[in-house]
């Protein structure tokens, strides 16, 4: 079995693992540096995008709460994925006790990146 290369990392980064889609596509997670104070989900988004990420999808959150929950405040932290009977709100994991919920976007929770390479 071929061993997974983990891909370099810049510095401050965290290598998060491989994940797969449904579609069978893989890419590597890693965890940018950085934790962004209260904004709307828009903001956030708009935020990680100027630091060369994305917001974590849920899977991916649900990731970083099993395995470096230690990298985050016992917040909410909004996710990229919006809702999906209501456009106007999105989805976000707290990182105080472990659940997923959704919110209105226009809500103000903390946002950390994450960039993906495919594999």
């Amino acid at each position: 079995m071929q061993q997974l290369q983990i891909p370099p990392l810049s510095e401050g980064e965290i290598y998060i693992g491989a994940i797969g889609d449904k579609n069978g596509d893989f890419h590597h997670v890693v965890l940018l540096p950085g934790d962004n104070d209260d904004a709307t989900w828009q903001a956030q988004m708009e935020w990680a995008k100027s630091i060369g990420g994305d917001l974590p999808t849920r899977v991916e959150q649900a990731m970083l709460w099993a395995n470096f929950r230690d990298q985050f405040k016992g917040e909410w932290y909004w996710s990229n994925e919006v809702h999906h009977r209501n456009s106007g709100w999105a989805w976000y994991q707290a990182f105080g006790y472990g659940d997923q919920d959704y919110d209105g976007q226009g809500n103000e929770l903390r946002a950390r990146a994450v960039r993906r390479l495919p594999i």
